[in-house]
């Protein structure tokens, strides 16, 4: 059997849900010589940056907050901004990166509550409200929700949640993990009312790993004003009044800088309705390939499926990580493996960022043959149900 570090003809297929393939556009941009980050041509870069950014969250406001950090940190940032030791928070179980979230918070001295999920859908919205109109004395001073959930592919309403809080009347802040859903499905800060949108360069913004997004609200920046956790880098304050002038007060990361002004093209070129769209159709078109081979969608919530990856439930006794093993070393193809309780037990397939139907339709095959290869019992004609569903798109 052929090892996938024999140096095997071809392109390697990166299929996890992120980090993404990086476009040639993008990566011959940050190839580009290192400038003056004090300079004027590195001020002209981040004020075009900074607004040209605001569209892709759905805000028209000031500002949309750019870190050289992961997408921990932004999480890290819109907590310590805005709260306070000690503060009650409320979360939803939807998933590895949820849990990941609350113990964050944990380390923060935050004392997040967590409502049950069972990993197969998003949040319970209905849990969320009736929790809500409990807390008559406003204890919680936040609602943090995953809106697409990485590890399970599963999608919490957004303008739902809102309008649980709006219905209780409640003044909490609403904070919103965008990571894999950013640019791939529809998200809008302004609209749905989200107070600080949490977001990552390595997903749907087509970028590698290493810059990290706060969008805000005029409440959140109110927040930020009495918020007692203890920030400094993270803080908010002087990234914004550094940015005024298309400025960062510690160094940025220039070079990430020039690929997202390239990712933002693409974006802008394509038309973001037009990437949206894509990332629907290549969802549908998973999903179909899918229910031919028989097998279970961790999600089971029609109305929750993601548009950015789909988790795959392997047969009983068969073992995610040795399919995908098997995958990687007879066909080049890497898939998103199981976390935490999931491990072994589902295998994630990332259909977001720069892919186009012949790449989504190479990639089931891969895993079309995989399946037949490792001994999974499954039905056959999972491609030729996708490629129905992009012919009739």
């Amino acid at each position: 059997m052929m090892r996938y570090d024999d140096h095997p003809s071809g392109r390697h297929f990166l299929q996890i849900p992120g980090p993404t393939n990086v476009p040639d556009r993008v990566l011959r941009a940050i190839d580009r010589p290192t400038i003056d980050h004090r300079g004027p041509e590195f001020a002209r870069l981040g004020l075009s940056l900074l607004e040209r950014i605001k569209p892709v969250f759905g805000t028209k406001q000031d500002p949309v907050v750019i870190y050289a950090g992961s997408g921990t940190g932004a999480w890290e940032a819109a907590m310590v901004n805005t709260l306070s030791p000690g503060d009650r928070i409320l979360m939803t179980e939807t998933g590895h990166f949820a849990m990941l979230w609350r113990r964050l918070a944990e380390r923060l001295l935050l004392v997040p509550e967590c409502l049950p999920c069972d990993w197969r859908s998003g949040a319970d919205v209905a849990a969320i409200a009736a929790r809500l109109a409990e807390d008559r004395s406003h204890s919680i001073k936040a609602v943090c929700v995953v809106h697409n959930e990485t590890s399970t592919g599963a999608v919490t309403d957004v303008p739902a949640v809102r309008h649980a809080i709006d219905a209780a009347g409640h003044p909490a802040l609403l904070l919103v993990d965008t990571i894999s859903s950013l640019a791939s499905m529809d998200y809008r800060h302004d609209e749905w009312g989200v107070d600080v949108t949490i977001a990552g360069s390595q997903k749907g913004l087509m970028l590698p790993p290493g810059l990290s997004f706060n969008a805000l609200s005029a409440k959140a920046r109110a927040a930020s004003t009495s918020a007692k956790l203890p920030r400094a880098y993270w803080s908010w304050d002087e990234i914004i009044e550094a940015n005024h002038k298309g400025y960062w007060p510690t160094t940025p990361a220039t070079n990430l800088l020039y690929g997202l002004d390239a990712a933002l093209d693409q974006l802008q070129e394509e038309g973001l309705p037009a990437v949206l769209a894509r990332h629907a159709r290549h969802g549908a078109a998973t999903r179909a390939a899918l229910a031919a081979w028989g097998l279970e969608n961790q999600c089971n919530k029609p109305s929750d499926f993601s548009n950015s990856l789909t988790a795959v439930r392997m047969p009983e006794g068969h073992d995610a990580d040795a399919f995908r093993k098997v995958v990687l070393e007879r066909f080049d193809l890497s898939l998103g493996t199981g976390l935490s309780k999931l491990a072994g037990r589902v295998f994630r397939i990332g259909h977001l960022g720069d892919l186009n139907d012949l790449t989504l339709l190479a990639t089931l095959a891969g895993v079309e043959m995989g399946l037949a290869v490792a001994g999974v019992p499954h039905s056959r004609g999972g491609v030729a149900a996708a490629m129905a569903v992009l012919q009739a798109a």
